[in-house]
This record gives structure tokens, C-alpha cells and sequence, in this order.
């Protein structure tokens, strides 16, 4: 047996059997890591023997009866802009190279209640910054189906670990489809929340409006199931939704009579590979032949959907991101004459260059006189998106479309080009602006053999929607993880 090819689910039921030791689930992980980095280079901080010491630990807590999540002993990785206490925790920038928070994030607090082992910190897009995992202070992910392709981003880190075996399931961040998009590319499942279903308290911040956490995993059940234990109430994020649980794993019944699906018509024009498109369609074919009802419909305002979130995202980045300053923590240029030198200097040498962009584009539209010809006007825009996906949802349950226009590009072929890089993410970006759910899961390969991803969005808390029409397709085209083409 292969523990490494395992679901999570399968791997906690063999670690509650006893058939396998939470320590040999742990240490076949970090043998894949050890063989595979080099060439991926999913992690920027790898725990070994903190993970060993932990698997043991946990290990006399199942067998004791405290814990008893269908979870407890499986390896999960973190995306390195979620805090981990005592741990570093860099947001893949020099800027916050040497930084160790002092205090767990909410959803690690309940990994750890939970029994789960963490095996380390995954590279990401500098700050959250990129769609392609290349923009990392600590160097480049590469797609575990093609070493010369991106993973995506900015969960690249994360979304290969889980394809590469590398980590049993993990979590990341979205804030314009930065889970969905990498779990696209590498051939994994991952889900977005609703805005306020999890805590963001540790999450740091790029877009405080747009940003969440949510689980990359290798089928659908394992991102319920992590989901379910990650989800919840917590009086540190004034945004969360006052409930102690959400359960997810109800939803996965494999069954979609009389689910009304919607396709967006927009969504299927020029810019959309002919091959996504072909595997999309025959994955709607198939909800349709298990009873759904399927129907066309026109969402307009979404075509503004990209710069809207530019501004929005850029904004936002330009004002949390200024308090990166080289006084209270992270990076502080040496040598410097005076407080203005220190702050140039260090924001100068401590940031990337997508960085840069991004908040001097938020600052500019911030300021007086481009406040309301970009800033405010993008607000309204995003109000007018709300809009059109809740006139949708009184004709549907959920949306159906791709996750992206391409399978994985080229390494480098984004970053000479920023702007084509931003439309890549014109079918993700929405959700994010509207606080929807939704989830990518692979739905076939091109001809060059890369995955493609489906992505089904659905209402305000209506996780379980796209989870139950998800799983429905995953059981009904074999569930094969990583070998479905």
C-alpha cells in the first residue's frame, strides 16, 4: 500500500484501524519530499523532526480517545501566509523572511484540535500576488504533471504538494481564485468558501474583503472534511458567520435530480481553450444525465469582473501591506541616513516586483482626484456583480463553467506579461467580489495531457450544493485522482 496515493479520509481510517501508524503515515510523506522537492519545490519550510515528534503524539491521542476526527494523523501542509506559532511564516517575501508569528491562526488551532500533523509551510505568489506560484522571494513551484509548467498560484505551493504526495491534504488561500485556479492546474480538488465561513484571524491580509481560507484536497469528501473542521464562528474575525460548525460531509450523497444548474453564456466565447470548453460541457452533460436540469443564461456585469477586482484587490493591498515599514518586524534595510531613507529602502529591497505594481496601482486609484473615477466606481461595479449572480440564483441552484481559460502554461510565459496573467483569472475572480462558494475539481486532461478544472459556484452559504453536484460527477466519472485521462 501506497500511503502517499491515499485520499485523507482513507488515511485516517487506516490510522483508526490501525493499519497504518500516524509516524509511517508522517515519514512516507517526508520520503516523498525528500525525493521530489528538488524538483517541485512545494515547501519554503519543511518541519521533520517537529512532524515526527508530533506523529507520535498524536498517535497515544487516538489510541486515548482525544482525538477522534476522521482527520486525526493525517499530514497536512500550510499555505505560508496562514501564522503558525513559533514556526516561520514568510507570505514568500524577503520582507518577511526571518518573520515567527507568536500565535497560531484560527483554522491551525483547529487542525491541532483536531489531531492532524503539520508537515510544513508551502510556497505561494509573493503576498498572494500572482497566479502562477513564480513570484516567490524563495523561488519557483512547478506543476507535478509537467516540471515545465506552473502550478498556478497563488496556492501553488499547495495544490502540488497535495498532487505530488507531498502532503495528504492541505490548505490554502483565495482572494481572486488562488485555490481553485492552482487545484485547476495540478489536477486536485479545492474549494473556496462563502466569505465569513472561516475564520481569517492569522490569515495575512491582502485584500481583507476578498481573502479566505479553504482546503485543497485529492477528491471532493476530503475538502468536505476538512472544510467541516476548519469552518465556524470566532469572535478574533469580526466577519465570520456566528456558527460553531458547519457539516459538510451530509452533502456528499451523489445525487442531482431536480438540481437546477446554470451555464453562463459568457463564459463559453472567445479566450476559452476549444478543449476546456469540450471537457466542461461533457462534464454538465453528465449532472444532466444523472437529473439535473440545465439551463443557458446571460451574466452580464461579470464581463467587468477583472479590472473591478484589480482596483478593489490593489486598493486594498496598497493599505494593509503599508505597515511592512522595517520598524515593528520583518525585513529593515541596513545603512539607512534617516526614517524616510528606511522606509524607502526597505519596501525597495523587501518587496517584489508584482508587489510593487499592485500597491503602487492602489495607491494611485486611492488617491485624491482617482478616487472616484477607479476606486469608487469599482464598488459600484462590484455591487452590480452581487446583482447579477442573485437574479441568476432565482432561476438556479449553482454555476457551472471552468475554473480557467487554459490548462497550466509555460513557466515564465505569464510574468513578461502581467496583464494577460490578470485575464487569466476572468472566470474566479467574481465569486471573490460577490462572497460566494465555490469549488474546482478535475473534469479530464487536454491533449498534451494537463488537467482541466470545472468549477460549480453556488449561493451565499451554499456549500453544500456544489459539494453534493461535485461529488455526483466525481463518483459518476470513477473519482480517479491524478489518473482519470
Amino acid at each position: 500500500m501506497d500511503i502517499t496515493k491515499l485520499t485523507a479520509l482513507e488515511l485516517g481510517r487506516q490510522i483508526r484501524a490501525g493499519g497504518v501508524s500516524v509516524r509511517e503515515a508522517v515519514e512516507a510523506h517526508l520520503a516523498v519530499i525528500r525525493e521530489k522537492e528538488n524538483d517541485y519545490h512545494c515547501y519554503i519550510t519543511v518541519r521533520k523532526e517537529e512532524a515526527l515528534s508530533r506523529a507520535d503524539a498524536v498517535q497515544e491521542g487516538i489510541l486515548s480517545g482525544q482525538y477522534t476526527s476522521p482527520l486525526a494523523g493525517v499530514p497536512v501542509a500550510v499555505k505560508d501566509n496562514i501564522c503558525t506559532k513559533a514556526v516561520r511564516t514568510t507570505c514568500a517575501s524577503k520582507i518577511l523572511g526571518d518573520f515567527v508569528p507568536p500565535y497560531d491562526a484560527a483554522v491551525v488551532e483547529r487542525l491541532t484540535a483536531a489531531g492532524m500533523v503539520m508537515l510544513g509551510k508551502t510556497n505561494m505568489d509573493e503576498f498572494a500576488m500572482g497566479s502562477t506560484t513564480e513570484t516567490s522571494y524563495f523561488g519557483v513551484t512547478k506543476n507535478p504533471w509537467d516540471i515545465t509548467r506552473v502550478p498556478g498560484g497563488s496556492s501553488g505551493g499547495s495544490a502540488a504538494a497535495v498532487a505530488a504526495g507531498e502532503a495528504g491534504i492541505a490548505l490554502g488561500s483565495d482572494t481572486g481564485g488562488s485555490i481553485r485556479q492552482p487545484s485547476a492546474f495540478c489536477g486536485v480538488t479545492g474549494i473556496k468558501p462563502t466569505y465569513g465561513t472561516v475564520s481569517r484571524y492569522g490569515l495575512i491580509a491582502y485584500a481583507s474583503s476578498l481573502d479566505g481560507i479553504g482546503p485543497v484536497g485529492k477528491d471532493v469528501a476530503d475538502c468536505a472534511a476538512l472544510l467541516s473542521l476548519i469552518s465556524g464562528g470566532d469572535r478574533r474575525d469580526s466577519t465570520s458567520v456566528p456558527q460553531d460548525r458547519f457539516d459538510y460531509m451530509g452533502a456528499l450523497k451523489g445525487d442531482v435530480r431536480g438540481m437546477r444548474i446554470g451555464i453562463p453564456k459568457g463564459y463559453f466565447q472567445a479566450g476559452l481553450d476549444a478543449q476546456v470548453a469540450d471537457a466542461v460541457l461533457a462534464a454538465a452533460k453528465v449532472l444532466k444525465e444523472k437529473g439535473a436540469l440545465l439551463s443557458e443564461f446571460d451574466l452580464d456585469a461579470v464581463d467587468y469582473a477583472v479590472p473591478a477586482y484589480y482596483v478593489i484587490a490593489s486598493a486594498e493591498a496598497s493599505s494593509n501591506l503599508s505597515r511592512y515599514d522595517g520598524v515593528k518586524y520583518g525585513f529593515c534595510a541596513p545603512d539607512h541616513k534617516d526614517l524616510q531613507e528606511m522606509y524607502k529602502r526597505t519596501r525597495t529591497e523587501g518587496f517584489g516586483d508584482e508587489v510593487k505594481r499592485r500597491m503602487m496601482i492602489g495607491a494611485f486609484v486611492l488617491s485624491s482626484g482617482y478616487y472616484d473615477a477607479y476606486y469608487n466606481k469599482a464598488l459600484k461595479v462590484r455591487a452590480l456583480i452581487r446583482q447579477s449572480f442573485d437574479r441568476a440564483f432565482e432561476n438556479c441552484d449553482l454555476i457551472l463553467g471552468p475554473t480557467a481559460p487554459t490548462t497550466a502554461m509555460k513557466l515564465g510565459e505569464s510574468l513578461s506579461d502581467p496583464l494577460k496573467m490578470y485575464l487569466g483569472d476572468i472566470y474566479t475572480v467574481a465569486v471573490n467580489l460577490a462572497g460566494l462558494p465555490a469549488i474546482s475539481l478535475p473534469c479530464g486532461c487536454d491533449d498534451q495531457g494537463l488537467p482541466i478544472g470545472l468549477q460549480l459556484i453556488g449561493k451565499p452559504f451554499g456549500e453544500r450544493d456544489i459539494l453534493r453536484a461535485a461529488y455526483c460527477y466525481e463518483q459518476e466519472t470513477g473519482g480517479a485522482f491524478c489518473g482519470r485521462c
